[in-house]
């Protein structure tokens, strides 16, 4: 009996201790007394409400972000305001989205203890569904079920910014960073790398977290660049996402499939005026069979029929586009897309 209560007290005292610690840890971000600290908040997991509460890292993104004093920095779900205190000090103002009213008093209160409220404008809107004020830089631990989109969003939007630093799901992370030939090169990786560098700064542990997800995170800069290519941005996209939703495919099998020519050639009927291929044509079987041809030719003539879009660089799938597009082969109706149209989820 006492040797069953003994092991029962082994089991539970490095739990408990572990418990301490990480209120030691939230009170040391929040300060003592602050009387608002995580511990007393319930948090939404199924939101993304995970808080970052280790400071070494907190200040490790501010400084990586290389705020200037007249910077004005935009936060997506700032949650409590761990980092947001750190970003008011350092820039001129913060503009933070966070749909949480529990968390906007919270964080508005903490702003106002340390008299920095007068650098802080809160926003209580869906930061996915509305358009961004002008701001230098965006620095965020963003929910992780928004981070396609909302990536998407920043590096496709109308807003220039200089850089983005963003606290991410580490696998989510890897796919950004990704080369052509990675396992986690995806429309995704070819679709931000067209417009921007992106730069692993840390990883970080799910224990600093509250609650702690079930998956590590890590934090990523994207750089707009300043060059990009000279192409169609709804082409560009409408095409990758041809090629990638079967990224291991030929693009041979990609672009051979009968229902797949048949959905080029109603695109490019609408919008190449000078294409030999017009009215109902896409239900003709003549006019089918040429533009089957004109795709394999385009597919030849590149080399590009027994490669996978998986291990093709930028440059050859600009060049494969291009060389689409001179033989009047269209991927978007351009009648309908605008540049600013926001990625699907699962982008």
């Amino acid at each position: 009996m006492f040797g069953n209560e003994r092991s029962m007290l082994r089991r539970v005292v490095p739990v408990a201790g572990f418990i301490s610690r990480r209120l030691r840890a939230v009170r040391q971000v929040h300060g003592d007394g602050d009387g608002v600290g995580e511990e007393r908040l319930h948090f939404h997991k199924s939101k993304g409400q995970h808080i970052l509460i280790n400071p070494r890292i907190l200040d490790t993104i501010v400084r990586k972000s290389a705020i200037n004093p007249t910077d004005t920095v935009l936060e997506i779900g700032p949650g409590t305001g761990n980092l947001t205190l750190k970003l008011l000090e350092a820039a001129h103002k913060v503009v933070a989205f966070e749909i949480d009213h529990r968390m906007v008093q919270v964080l508005e209160k903490r702003a106002l203890k340390q008299g920095l409220n007068d650098k802080l404008r809160v926003i209580q809107k869906d930061a996915m569904k509305v358009l961004f004020p002008r701001f230098d830089l965006v620095v965020a631990n963003i929910p992780y079920q928004i981070s396609s989109p909302l990536v998407i969003k920043l590096v496709y939007g109308p807003r220039p910014f200089r850089s983005a630093t963003l606290l991410l799901q580490k696998e989510f992370a890897r796919r950004l960073l990704a080369n052509p030939g990675d396992s986690e090169f995806s429309r995704l990786s070819v679709n931000v790398k067209l417009l921007a560098d992106v730069e692993l700064v840390m990883n970080v542990s799910k224990r600093d977290f509250l609650p702690s997800p079930k998956v590590d995170s890590s934090v990523v800069i994207i750089r707009p660049k300043p060059q990009v290519p000279n192409v169609d941005l709804r082409e560009w996209r409408a095409f990758t996402s041809n090629c990638f939703n079967n990224r291991y495919k030929t693009l041979g099998s990609i672009f051979k499939n009968k229902r797949k020519v048949f959905e080029l050639l109603k695109i490019s009927n609408e919008n190449d005026k000078a294409s030999s291929h017009k009215g109902d044509d896409a239900e003709d079987e003549g006019g089918f069979t040429s533009f089957k041809e004109k795709i394999i030719g385009v597919l030849r003539t590149g080399e590009f029929e027994d490669k996978r879009p998986a291990k093709l660089s930028i440059e050859e799938l600009l060049h494969l586009l291009s060389l689409f597009n001179q033989a009047g082969i269209y991927f978007a109706n351009h009648g309908h897309l605008k540049r600013e149209d926001r990625f699907d989820a699962d982008d």
